[in-house]
């Protein structure tokens, strides 16, 4: 089975930047979508980005310009870079990965990891 582990998130300020990283373990070969999604308590989860083995982007309009999705199918990781943070960024950010691209994008995919947590506070 897919395993997905988050790591990068921490106490930043606004207008600073964090990068994230989402690593991969175990049958990883037939994994051509992954992304990241957010959730505050009390909300409802929402799509931040995803990126398809071939490098098709999509960004939520909330971040886009601001936030960077790139993967490295060498390594196994997806990573998320996140500039001109804001304080309605903070949320857990959770790792999606299917080998679907359509399953991530719903939220419908197989493999989800843990979160990191990301806080914007000055």
């Amino acid at each position: 089975q897919v395993q997905l582990m988050e790591s990068g998130g921490g106490l930043v300020q606004p207008g600073g930047s964090l990068r994230l990283s989402c690593a991969a373990s175990g049958s990883i070969a037939s994994i051509y979508g992954m992304g990241w999604f957010r959730q505050v308590p009390g909300k409802q989860r929402e799509l931040v980005a995803t990126i398809t083995s071939g490098g098709m982007t999509s960004y939520a309009d909330s971040v886009k310009g601001r936030f960077t999705i790139s993967r490295d199918n060498a390594e196994n990781t997806v990573y998320l870079q996140m500039n001109s943070l804001k304080p309605e960024d903070t949320a857990i950010y959770y790792c999606h990965a299917d080998r679907n691209i359509l399953s991530v994008l719903t939220q419908k995919g197989d493999y989800w990891g843990q979160g990191t947590q990301v806080t914007v506070s000055s």
